[in-house]
């Protein structure tokens, strides 16, 4: 099969899904993610790994860049912040705009401190939207990954 049709058809799928998902669903999906990507940790909602230029949140990874900085990655915990706020959850202001820490440093230094401690909490409480969320990004990003595709791949 080609890629690009397997592509439509994940497109198409995707579609489907988000429209019909049950929040039980979201929350298993959610937690599956959780337990691949965090070890189901709430420790490992927030980390900054060595050598990278941004925090990585949530069960997704989302990035977050610090004020001034970019990398090759889209940034996306602030849209998830912005997801989150619209689907009335509790996220402080701080949360919307640039990482707070600037370095890695910073930012393991803070590990317990409460903002990296109410982060944790709040990304810990909205597994299902996570999920919902990184779904609709996936949904979101299929039409450029098509568009990407040789037109005379075929899957392997």
């Amino acid at each position: 099969m080609k890629i690009s049709v397997l592509l439509a058809m994940l497109l198409a799928a995707t579609s489907l899904i988000a429209a019909e998902i049950s929040d039980n669903q979201a929350t298993e999906i959610g937690r599956r993610i959780w337990k691949n990507e965090c070890a189901g940790t709430v420790a490992g909602l927030t980390s900054w790994n060595a050598g990278e230029n941004f925090a990585s949140l949530g069960i997704g990874h989302f990035i977050w860049y610090p004020a001034g900085q970019r990398g090759p990655f889209e940034e996306s915990f602030p849209g998830l912040a912005r997801f989150l706020k619209a689907n009335g959850q509790p996220v402080k202001d701080w949360m919307l705009g640039p990482c707070p820490w600037k370095t890695r440093s910073e930012f393991t230094g803070a590990a317990k401190g409460p903002e990296l401690t109410e982060l944790r909490s709040l990304l810990a409480g909205t597994i299902a939207l996570q999920a919902r969320y990184a779904a609709d990004r996936l949904h979101a990003a299929l039409p450029k990954m098509l568009a990407a595709a040789p037109p005379n791949d075929r899957a392997r």
